[in-house]
């Protein structure tokens, strides 16, 4: 049997800038992109590189700019990574699996580096095609802590539940981290939100990316340090969220447009913003639409009003060499 698993980028929709501030957050995942993986049982396991696992190149300039474009890091190592934690997870929990191997293998659409969360979209499929493959099963909350675990934990890598918990529960998920609810359970509290037909719109550069390192590491350091101006920006944050999800029950477009461009404009206030990225901000509200970060930079999202503040948008920023798409939700 060949098993084969896709998962989607996320975008954050509305909300605090990350999810380790015990604010709220709305986020979603849409199939214009998708990670793949392919999982079929063998002798022994082997995991097949991917595209960004070159190891053979053609002269020393494709190796350059394969390196530019990709990193050093290509998904061989999350899938590792995954495979071991996956293995963890049953051992603590005295889960009785299989005594079978397999052959894997990825493939991922989804641009880098651009807060669209493409490192957990290939965890995430890893382990639903393991989920299938051993026949088990794993409580959705547990499983994105899980998918969590794979970068925080393993590979040391900055990251919170914010994507993992939209990938795994798909579509529009309303997220609320409040400390006790978390601390007690060991997650927030999640749900889906009717999915509904909003004119919205992603737009990308793919060299104006901003690790999440940088933009969160001192962000999370004044939080903890009890800075009153980023304290008082994600009890901010946390107020949008809720009035956000009412203005979308309600299809009130004016005021989720407001609420999009002051999450935006709160974000600034305290943090520091390229001026590459704060152009692409300005530019998308020039042109008539809201704007805001889908993630930590590179990518921005909002909402038009109509098709031709979408058709203007989208001939303003084919001159500057943007990518403009209209995400298609999960439903």
């Amino acid at each position: 049997m060949i098993i084969k698993s896709s998962s989607y980028p996320r975008a954050a929709l509305i909300g605090n800038p990350s999810d380790g501030y015990h604010g709220k957050t709305v986020a979603f995942t849409f199939s214009n992109f998708q990670a793949d993986i392919t999982l079929y049982q063998t002798e022994k396991i082997e995991i097949l590189p991917g595209k960004r696992d070159h190891v053979v190149f053609d002269n020393l300039e494709s190796l350059y700019e394969d390196v530019n474009k990709f990193g050093y890091y290509g998904g061989f190592r999350l899938i590792k990574a995954a495979i071991k934690k996956f293995y963890e997870y049953c051992l603590t929990r005295k889960m009785q699996l299989d005594v079978k191997n397999f052959t894997i293998r990825y493939h991922s659409s989804i641009p880098l580096h651009l807060g669209l969360a493409g490192s957990s979209a290939i965890i995430t499929a890893c382990m639903n095609a393991l989920i299938i493959f051993f026949k088990i099963s794993i409580p959705k909350p547990e499983l994105a802590n899980l998918v969590l675990s794979v970068e925080a934990e393993e590979l040391g890598i900055a990251a919170g539940l914010q994507d993992r918990v939209a990938q795994v529960y798909k579509g529009i998920v309303y997220m609320d981290f409040s400390r006790d609810y978390l601390e007690k359970n060991g997650y927030g509290k999640y749900s889906r939100l009717k999915t509904a037909e909003f004119p919205l719109y992603i737009a990308y550069k793919k060299n104006l990316s901003e690790s999440s390192d940088v933009v969160h590491n001192n962000l999370r350091y004044r939080y903890v340090s009890g800075d009153r101006q980023v304290v008082q920006a994600m009890k901010e944050f946390a107020v949008i969220t809720d009035d956000f999800v009412k203005a979308m029950a309600s299809e009130d477009i004016d005021l989720m447009n407001g609420l999009i461009n002051k999450n935006f404009d709160l974000r600034k206030s305290i943090c520091r913003i390229s001026s590459e990225n704060d152009e692409m901000i300005e530019t998308a509200r020039s042109c008539g639409a809201s704007s805001k970060f889908t993630g930590s930079g590179g990518a921005i999202i909002g909402l038009y009003q109509d098709e031709n503040i979408f058709n203007k948008l989208s001939e303003t920023f084919d001159k500057m060499n943007i990518d403009v798409i209209k995400p298609r939700i999960i439903n």
